[in-house]
């Protein structure tokens, strides 16, 4: 028998009708979120910055493939992972629809890592992704946009998503720790990568900083979250890490 408080059709629907106007408040909050992200002032990007990309080399400038509008996901994906963090790679199988719609209506969406461009296409072939994909291998763009720490950073601590955060230690038994080892590196390896996003925009060939947001402020990107916001159960967390690579749900069935 469920634990779970029940009721009739008429209790239910009085509750329900009471829940519906506090999400047409959320929503319109949303709206109100997003004119007020566009309102921000806009920031010259001053550097050149310089990715690989499977054609070869590219500047920011080319990442817009012809469009005004970018939007980059950091996604985590070291030079020494063997593998895509499980948790961007979620996020990302929902990119391979919609980029094609976005295309369309001049924005260009793009995933960015510092990952080798050779590694990280074939992990896109793996996964059977079509969306862009450059490497920063080599440069500065994921410290300059605060997805990527040294060493350093980690000993003496670092900022992320507009706060300072202390040091990274080493032994903690967590999430990154079950990660790292999914990547094939330890914990510290594993979070020299930060996800993020960012967006740019570019006008008579200036390009400009419009927007970033890391952490929770990606949660609405997760596209399973808003599912699982409706299930049941929710999103269940006291689950702890419960998601895997798409790939690797089979391969858990098959060796149960």
């Amino acid at each position: 028998m469920t634990t779970h408080r029940t009721g009739t059709r008429d209790e239910w629907l009085r509750e329900r009708l009471a829940l519906l106007e506090a999400e047409k408040a959320l929503t319109r909050q949303s709206d109100e979120l997003a004119r007020r992200r566009q309102a921000l002032p806009w920031v010259p990007v001053e550097k050149t910055y310089r990715f690989q990309v499977a054609d070869g080399e590219a500047t920011l400038a080319d990442l817009f493939q012809g469009r005004s509008q970018l939007l980059v996901y950091h996604f985590m994906f070291g030079p020494d992972y063997t593998a895509g963090c499980p948790s961007c790679s979620m996020i990302a199988d929902g990119f391979n629809g919609f980029w094609q719609h976005l295309a369309s209506h001049d924005v260009t969406l793009s995933a960015v890592s510092r990952a080798p461009i050779e590694t990280l296409l074939a992990y896109r072939k793996r996964m059977g992704w079509s969306f862009p994909w450059a490497s920063s291998f080599g440069g500065d763009f994921n410290f300059d946009y605060s997805v990527g720490l040294t060493e350093e950073q980690q000993d003496r601590g670092y900022d992320y998503n507009y706060q300072s955060h202390g040091v990274v230690s080493r032994n903690t038994p967590d999430a990154p720790q079950t990660f790292g080892a999914m990547c094939g590196v330890d914990r510290r390896t594993y979070l020299r990568e930060l996800p993020g996003m960012s967006a740019f925009r570019i006008e008579d060939g200036e390009i400009f900083h419009t927007y970033s947001t890391y952490g929770r402020g990606l949660d609405a990107l997760w596209g399973s979250y808003p599912w699982l916001d409706r299930a049941p159960l929710g999103r269940n967390e006291s689950e702890g890490v419960w998601w895997k690579r798409r790939d690797e749900y089979a391969e858990a069935l098959a060796a149960a």
